[in-house]
């Protein structure tokens, strides 16, 4: 591993990792409550704005095109002139996109503020990551990475259930401002604790790639737009956009072979921990994301759960994500990446059969209820072991000045995979359920869809199982290895 230079190990021994961690989990609630809370206002905003449901979601979409499409280019950024002043930057532009939300008197302001609030989650959730795998010591790092996919997890988990409760009392304006003393208190505590930066690397600024910054954030804006416009009815503009994004990426595969200081270094995604594990987060985000669109339906439906009865039990899957983050990480640390990563993945394989088989299980709600949550609970158990190992196998090794765009390109795998878990898994659900209208369909037809659906989605496990198993001997040999992706 690159060796943190001997003014930051000063300042990490100084602070030690009591206020670090603290400083650095906050920033990756706030980013991941960002992307939940807003969700359960949408109904809120299309009346208090006056506003149809068609532009109203771009409160949430602006938000996460924002992210996705930056997230790259913030880690290079970070790695060039100082991860702890954009890091900084980023949670002073969040906090303060969130009090323009909150005071936004209209639908336009409010979308471009959540747009800046977007682009500001960006830095917190890419340069916490980058932190915690230079600062934090060697045989700590596994449990460290835990700690920030728990952080992750209750930050998905509290931002339905919190944005309700705040709606109910103070209106919808509260769910931004409440970020503000959150904010401000992350603000202080990563001024205070995190190490000063020691100047930039391949000459600051200089060293920017901006033509390879806006054909990816252009590339990755329409694929998420690709994605996400119809909500899973696709039509000619998908295709249109999804052609584009082939496009986009060829150029910017013939700009970064040639350009003297590309953004991404190509040749870094065939490193045997790289390539794999960000394949592996990608696979393993859009299983999961297939939960969330098809669970609520399969609850409600075949089930016959209320709403209030559907978001609790919908919850089961986040709490035990966020129960297993620190566990999972300490299993790294003393057993290994590698084996970590093969057992969670197994785990997630067994998770999806256990769920497709509670889509044959209709004789009572009861017992239809616990053969869902059984198979969730190993689902997300096998999630959080292969976090907490994938994210300490890929960043363990990366030299110190290519932390951040790393970094960036692992979040920016797992963003793009509950995108097309969204979307695609959510055709597949309708397609399998084989009604015109999901919303109407029976039972009968839901569990089907359910039973489909989670059989491809082992089926896309098993490949990331297999993709790493091979990949896994490689890795051990080259464990401890300097210079990966310079």
């Amino acid at each position: 591993m690159t060796s943190i230079p001997v003014d930051q190990r000063l300042t990490v021994a100084a602070m030690g990792t009591r206020w670090a961690l603290p400083a650095l989990s906050l920033c990756v609630l706030l980013s991941s409550l960002g992307t939940s809370v807003a969700n359960v206002a949408l109904p809120t905003l299309a009346s208090a704005l006056a506003a149809p449901f068609q532009q109203v979601q771009w409160v949430v979409l602006a938000y996460l095109l924002a992210m996705t499409t930056l997230i790259v280019s913030v880690g290079r950024l970070g790695d060039l002139v100082g991860r702890r002043r954009t890091l900084l930057a980023g949670l002073a532009l969040f906090t303060g996109a969130s009090a323009l939300c909150g005071l936004a008197p209209g639908l336009g302001v409010l979308v471009a503020a959540r747009a800046a609030q977007g682009l500001g989650a960006s830095a917190m959730m890419v340069l916490a990551l980058a932190f915690v795998s230079g600062s934090v010591p060697g045989d700590r790092v596994g449990r460290a990475m835990g700690l920030m996919g728990t952080m992750s997890a209750v930050g998905t988990a509290l931002g339905p259930s919190l944005g309700g409760v705040l709606i109910a009392v103070l209106g919808w304006r509260a769910i931004f401002l409440v970020n503000l003393p959150l904010g401000g208190l992350a603000l202080f505590l990563a001024w205070r604790a995190l190490p000063v930066d020691s100047g930039g690397g391949e000459g600051g600024w200089s060293g920017f790639d901006g033509a390879g910054t806006v054909l990816l954030g252009g590339t990755l804006a329409l694929y998420a737009l690709a994605m996400t416009l119809g909500r899973g009815q696709w039509g000619p503009l998908n295709l249109a956009l999804l052609a584009g994004t082939v496009v986009g990426a060829g150029l910017f595969a013939v700009v970064e072979a040639r350009v003297r200081s590309p953004l991404v270094r190509l040749r870094l995604l065939r490193d045997p921990a790289v390539g794999p594990g960000l394949a592996g987060s990608a696979a393993v985000a859009t299983v999961m994301a297939t939960t969330f669109v098809v669970g609520p339906f399969y609850l409600a439906r075949a089930l016959g759960l209320s709403p209030a009865g559907v978001g609790l039990v919908m919850s089961a899957g986040p709490l035990m994500s966020a129960l297993a983050g620190v566990p999972a990480g300490r299993l790294v640390d003393r057993f290994g990446a590698v084996r970590i990563s093969i057992i969670g993945l197994g785990a997630m394989v067994a998770g999806t059969v256990l769920m497709a088989s509670a889509g044959l299980v209709l004789e009572g709600a009861v017992l239809g209820v616990a053969g869902y949550v059984g198979p969730i609970a190993v689902l997300t158990v096998g999630y959080a072991l292969f976090q907490a190992a994938n994210n300490t196998a890929v960043m363990s090794g990366v030299p110190a000045d290519r932390r951040g765009v790393v970094s960036g390109i692992l979040n920016l795998s797992r963003n793009l995979g509950l995108i097309t878990g969204a979307s695609a898994m959510g055709a597949v659900f309708t397609l399998a359920a084989g009604v015109p209208d999901i919303t109407a369909a029976p039972a009968a037809a839901v569990a089907s869809g359910m039973y489909i659906t989670f059989l491809v989605a082992g089926g896309l496990v098993t490949l990331a199982l297999l993709l790493m198993g091979v990949s896994g001997g490689r890795m051990r040999k080259e464990e401890g290895a300097s210079g990966r992706g310079s």
